[in-house]
């Protein structure tokens, strides 16, 4: 007999984030956390244009928000874990990010005129359980080693926020809905903590906001949805353990055996190699499209004459 039981989506807040924030229809949202975090005073979110990645466009890879405003390109990701790779995060983004607005704006990278580029801005809002700092700086360069990092050619500057409700950061005070959020994920966060079931924590946690006016208007207005978002059902007999994310920060990993462990390891590198070739038959399709050369897309791509060939 299946037993089903409820839990915290462990992506909950990268999906809330994204729907509060990164919600083409909800732009004003977007153009307040970026006021809030530049300084700045735009008044018209249609200057702002959603460019967030998707994993239907590239595979196994989407990014919490992104857009592009007055000539500059804005990275916002939400994380509930302390993550030193950022940076490198970043710079698949980034690269991806750029490689859209190329295509899109027809852009030629292999010509002799200069392009011009909006300029990037990387963001990432904590607000996991680590409360010992405010703010810090993650660079690329942390990931070389020590004695070339600073004749390093490249840089990739990701700025950490801690948004926990309680480190009343100032950029908490400036944006009032990230507040909100921030004060929502502490609600449910808290409710666990205590012992509740994660669906009754989760509701608690919705009326309680609604009746303190905390993101009222959205939980007012798409309450069902908020609840998909941060529950999900799952059956008990299919899993041998649970590994919630938060548990993971405090070190308390429930795991999968060793084999299996193996196995999913296995599949997800093949995955990800496969996903790689397919990505560079894309990219060599396109080029061959551009009267690039045979010969130079397989060198810019790896892939063997052969394989660049049989793609026409």
């Amino acid at each position: 007999m299946n037993q089903k039981r409820k839990t915290v989506n462990t992506h909950y807040k990268d999906r809330l984030f994204r729907f509060i924030f990164g919600n083409a229809e909800w732009k004003e949202n977007t153009l307040d956390l970026y006021n809030a975090l530049n300084g700045t005073d735009y008044k018209n979110p249609d200057d702002l244009e959603i460019t967030t990645i998707e994993d239907i466009i590239y595979l196994g890879m989407k990014n919490d928000v992104s857009f592009i405003i007055n000539d500059v390109m804005s990275l916002y990701e939400q994380q509930s874990t302390y993550n030193p790779n950022m940076p490198v995060r970043g710079l698949m983004y980034f690269a991806k990010l750029y490689d859209k607005f190329i295509e899109m704006n027809n852009l030629n990278v292999y010509g002799t005129k200069l392009l011009s580029l909006p300029t990037p801005n990387y963001v990432v809002l904590y607000n996991g359980q680590d409360k010992s700092f405010d703010r810090m700086e993650l660079k690329l360069t942390d990931s070389f080693p020590e004695e070339s990092r600073a004749s390093s050619d490249l840089q990739v500057t990701a700025t950490m926020i801690n948004i926990n409700a309680e480190t009343r950061d100032e950029l908490l005070i400036k944006c009032r809905l990230l507040n909100e959020y921030s004060i929502f994920v502490g609600k449910v966060r808290t409710g666990i903590q205590n012992g509740m079931a994660a669906g009754d924590a989760v509701e608690e946690a919705v009326n309680e906001c609604i009746e303190e006016d905390v993101l009222a208007k959205i939980l007012r207005s798409h309450k069902s949805e908020v609840m998909e978002m941060v529950i999900t059902e799952y059956d008990a007999a299919a899993h041998e353990a649970l590994v919630r994310e938060e548990g993971r920060a405090a070190g308390l990993e429930e795991g999968l055996q060793q084999g299996r462990e193996q196995g999913l390891q296995q599949g997800r590198e093949q995955g990800l190699q496969q996903g790689k070739i397919e990505e560079k038959k894309a990219i060599a399709a396109k080029m061959r499209e551009n009267g690039v050369s045979v010969q130079d897309i397989a060198t810019y791509t790896g892939l063997t004459v052969e394989e660049i060939t049989a793609l026409e």
